[in-house]
């Protein structure tokens, strides 16, 4: 993990392709909850490396069907949900491919932004299963429950281009720009009050699974908390002035 112009990378380094196991999974839940909560860190980005940004869970642990096995690798869904919950944003810088927990993993990101060359898949029906950690709740919320029970069902690598079709990522870039271009958001996004968009993450998320009576009263207070940061007080003055405002995320 590295931290420059308040970005924290996440690089995923596992050869040959990533592929989670407990040890990784613990991993992250060791230092992502210190990034999350590091004011001097104000957009994370998780990545992979070579040609696999994370080839989903490794084969060979999750051939052990006991359930104590199971419940370790289950905790892949709290490394989603850590970041799903960071009060700063999260991209999913896609370099390869994202397959099965790979795919999870991006889900949980706020902008997925994939290489031309990347490709994304759920093909755990290919192995008897079926995306289990996260998978079959996001993907339906994302792109809707029939259009999501298909993927999953066929369990098909959709290159990068096909997944941009269907609103599965964000944003293209050719392979040879992809760093750059990674770069150039994640410093951009730093830049914006990423306390505001930590409390409508919040507001959102909270909101999702109440009536609009209970969700409008999660946005009211996240509202309340909003306008006692400076960030907001920075940004209707900077307005006021016809000049760039200068948030700090406070």
């Amino acid at each position: 993990m590295s931290v420059s112009d308040a970005v924290a990378t996440i690089v995923i380094d596992r050869p040959p392709a990533n592929a989670v196991n407990p040890a990784l999974i613990e991993e992250f839940l060791k230092i992502l909850p210190g990034i999350a909560g590091d004011p001097a860190v104000r957009c994370i980005v998780i990545t992979g490396t070579g040609r696999f940004f994370v080839a989903g869970a490794d084969i060979a642990v999750m051939r052990d069907l006991s359930r104590d096995n199971h419940v370790r690798m289950r905790r892949w869904v709290e490394v989603q949900r850590l970041l799903e919950v960071a009060p700063k944003p999260v991209i999913a810088a896609i370099n390869g491919h994202a397959l099965g927990g790979g795919a999870e993993l991006a889900l949980a990101c706020d902008l997925r932004i994939a290489a031309a060359g990347a490709t994304v898949g759920f093909p755990e029906m290919r192995l008897g299963l079926f995306p289990g950690a996260g998978g079959s709740q996001r993907l339906p919320r994302l792109l809707g429950v029939h259009r999501a029970r298909l993927l999953m069902i066929e369990g098909d690598r959709m290159s990068a281009a096909q997944a941009l079709a269907i609103g599965l990522v964000d944003e293209v870039v050719r392979d040879e720009d992809f760093a750059g271009a990674v770069t150039d958001r994640a410093r951009d996004w730093a830049t914006r009050p990423t306390t505001a968009i930590g409390l409508l993450k919040r507001s959102m998320a909270e909101g999702a699974s109440l009536d609009i009576d209970g969700a409008l009263g999660a946005e009211w207070a996240a509202v309340q908390q909003l306008i006692t940061t400076e960030d907001a007080a920075e940004g209707l003055q900077a307005f006021l002035d016809s000049r760039l405002p200068r948030f700090t995320g406070r």
